[in-house]
């Protein structure tokens, strides 16, 4: 009897620390609250509360923001700080490189926790859907890493075993995670170091 094959076929790319930078984490919020001059205090129990309800998908970012920023009157609007937090996001060019070559030789898919909006908005900007074949994210799923569910349903959903899938995270739990069902997985660092960790794993 043969046995199925082993080799990685499919890859699981996180987007925020990966592909691109972090869409509105810690940094990213910090420096977007004093631009506009909010209580960072009350803006971090506020966005505590209203974060996880955004990256399951049960709130949108009109929500999100009337729960979180716009609880009194500003003299901005809610475009010009939408605006803000989508300057955060910005290309890390040599890991997006590596994705766009691995992309005509494996399935690559992103799995990612991230609101609907903002989602929408980096997939659209940095044309991840040019190599990524779909996107299984927090907000589509109702479910978020580090829970064993989301990679389980992920790899359902791509119709691929564990052993023949690498999950690419920078966060330790996550990539822990991702082991925990059966799954390789790559703590991303830099490009180099990432490389390195495919070309070990056969993905060249």
């Amino acid at each position: 009897m043969t046995l199925p094959s082993s080799r990685v076929t499919t890859i699981f790319w996180d987007i925020g620390g990966v592909l691109l930078t972090n869409g509105w984490d810690r940094e990213q919020r910090a420096g977007v609250v004093a631009r506009f001059g909010l209580d960072a205090t009350e803006f971090a129990e506020r966005h505590k509360l209203a974060v996880p309800e955004l990256e399951l998908g049960r709130m949108d970012l009109s929500a999100y923001l009337a729960q979180t920023v716009f609880t009194t009157p500003r003299d901005f609007s809610q475009d010009a700080f939408c605006e803000a937090m989508h300057q955060q996001s910005q290309p890390h060019p040599a890991t997006l490189a590596l994705a766009r070559d691995l992309a005509g030789r494996y399935r690559q898919y992103a799995l990612n926790n991230e609101g609907r909006d903002l989602n929408a908005y980096r997939i659209a900007t940095y044309e991840l859907d040019t190599f990524l074949l779909g996107f299984f994210t927090s907000c589509y799923l109702g479910m978020m890493k580090p829970s064993p569910a989301i990679y389980r349903t992920a790899l359902d959903l791509a119709g691929v075993r564990p052993e023949q899938a690498v999950m690419i995270d920078d966060r330790a739990q996550n990539a822990e995670a991702a082991r925990s069902v059966g799954m390789h997985a790559v703590q991303y660092e830099n490009p180099d170091q990432l490389q390195a960790a495919l070309a070990a794993l056969g993905v060249r």
